[in-house]
């Protein structure tokens, strides 16, 4: 039984569709949300940036991105400033034109500055801030040659002191991208599954189950408990006794948990216990999704929002549900008022969560039965 409601709130000045783990809204120190890139209908890269005020409801356009890009991470540093970094720029095209370039945004003047770019171009990697203020960023896609891409092991760790600077650090084991990363709590990062490149068609990947810690004190990457079955296009959320769950995704017409060829979005969720670096198999959400999002509640419990299913991603979800670490088990909630996928969330200082733009319709189930329909609707979940 449901027990928060949606509330729907000013939309954003522009449609857009935000893909990428590390790509959407971030909260600011002051509470304020912004919302930074991501791409238009026709998946070009823009530049247009927004910040909402919860106090009104309503998102103001800022300083736009001093460059056009999308699948890039957003992060927030341990000042108050935010910084992207990479993404892919430009229309649609393979292989990728991904960015090396970073810029900082200054919350207090609205204003982008330049800082030092990467030392390696990348799109749908991750990035994670570290204790003492530096930002890890790891694998991601690149151009490998005129007419492929690769999934990359590099990572490397931003300094935002003395004007910024990148240092390379230990390597993946795993080459991999669209991967979500998690801060633990002995300041180590895990990162799990993602997407890996397996030929050189624009299609070419598959799901992984592999993953892996960094130790930022030693700067290097260990792997830890793999998950059960592979899983891309899902979520990592961090609980309030330092375990993280992960939610949904999809193998990519890959082997299911029971062993058998699965082409569709999971309902499956597991859990990470950090001290013996294990996972547990949790009781299945109400449904399978994919490229959804997943937002830890001032409760303690997860809220899981919209998505999509596999294989054609054709149509966003609309459904929500809530998991609850204690009981460990998912109880349906009320859901939004328009269906996406590929969309921003964040949770607000005050306990309820944000969500904007995404994905209505791609490709068949559209209008126009090619380019993806966006939203540019806002709306705002109320816990009870």
């Amino acid at each position: 039984m449901s027990t928060g409601h949606w509330t729907t709130l000013g939309d954003l000045p522009w449609e857009r569709n935000v893909f990428g783990a590390a790509s959407g809204a971030v909260r600011l120190a002051d509470g304020r949300v912004l919302l930074a890139g991501g791409a238009d209908e026709r998946l070009t890269a823009t530049a247009e940036a927004a910040v909402f005020t919860p106090a009104t409801g309503i998102w103001s356009p800022t300083a736009p991105l001093r460059t056009a890009r999308r699948m890039h991470t957003t992060t927030v540093l341990a000042d108050g400033r935010v910084l992207v970094t990479g993404g892919y720029g430009g229309p649609l095209s393979f292989p990728t034109r991904s960015l090396a370039t970073a810029e900082v945004y200054d919350p207090e003047t609205g204003r982008w500055t330049d800082t030092a770019p990467m030392e390696r171009a990348r799109c749908g990697h991750s990035a994670t801030l570290l204790p003492g203020g530096r930002v890890l960023v790891a694998g991601g896609i690149d151009r490998r040659s005129r007419d492929s891409d690769g999934a990359l092991a590099s990572a490397e760790v931003y300094d935002p002191t003395g004007g910024g600077r990148w240092t390379a650090t230990g390597e993946l084991a795993d080459a991999r991208a669209h991967h979500p990363a998690v801060a633990l709590p002995d300041g180590g990062v895990l990162v799990a599954g993602g997407w890996a490149v397996t030929d050189r068609s624009a299609s070419g990947s598959a799901a992984l189950a592999y993953c892996e810690r960094y130790d930022p004190g030693a700067g290097t990457w260990a792997a830890t408990a793999a998950f059960a079955a592979p899983r891309a296009g899902h979520q990592l959320t961090p609980l309030p006794d330092g375990s993280v769950l992960a939610t949904g995704g999809g193998p990519g017409g890959g082997i299911g948990p029971d062993g058998r060829v699965d082409p569709y979005s999971l309902a499956t969720a597991e859990r990470y216990h950090p001290g013996p670096a294990t996972w547990t198999r949790e009781p299945d959400m109400p449904c399978g999704r994919s490229l959804h999002r997943a937002l830890p509640l001032l409760s303690g419990e997860v809220l899981v929002i919209g998505g999509s299913t596999e294989p054609l991603h054709d149509g966003g979800l609309s459904s929500a549900a809530r998991y609850d670490p204690l009981s460990r088990s998912w109880s349906p909630e009320a859901g939004m008022t328009v269906g996406r996928a590929e969309f921003a969330a964040v949770a607000l200082t005050d306990g309820r969560a944000l969500v904007t733009a995404g994905t209505i319709r791609t490709g068949p189930s559209t209008p126009s039965g090619g380019y993806h329909r966006l939203t540019c609707t806002s709306e705002l979940f109320t816990p009870h």
